[in-house]
């Protein structure tokens, strides 16, 4: 997907500097060097996005955790024995033990 498509615009043009600690400086320079990456932008970029994505994961897995809290201040609870059973049951369907 582009960036134009995630973000609504393209900025190839923009320009940012950014202050890396040492450490992080070498992480970039030894990508760029593994032939991996092209250039510092594209490593940076590349990085951005895996945070983007980790943000987006992270206020989904918030939104179910609210939605199980809300379902269980209802008393919407089952019971953990009984949820377990069911997945190896579906499990045993799904893989017959071959005898």
């Amino acid at each position: 997907m582009s960036d134009l498509a995630i973000y609504g615009h393209s900025c190839y043009d923009c320009r940012m500097n950014v202050h890396l600690t040492p450490e992080l400086k070498k992480l970039v320079d030894d990508r760029v060097a593994s032939g991996l990456y092209g250039s510092a932008s594209e490593v940076i970029r590349a990085g951005l996005r895996l945070l983007d994505e980790e943000d987006r994961w992270k206020a989904e897995v918030r939104r179910k955790v609210a939605e199980g809290v809300a379902q269980a201040r209802l008393g919407k609870l089952v019971d953990g024995d009984e949820v377990f059973s069911r997945l190896e049951s579906e499990l045993d369907e799904d893989h017959p033990s071959k005898s």
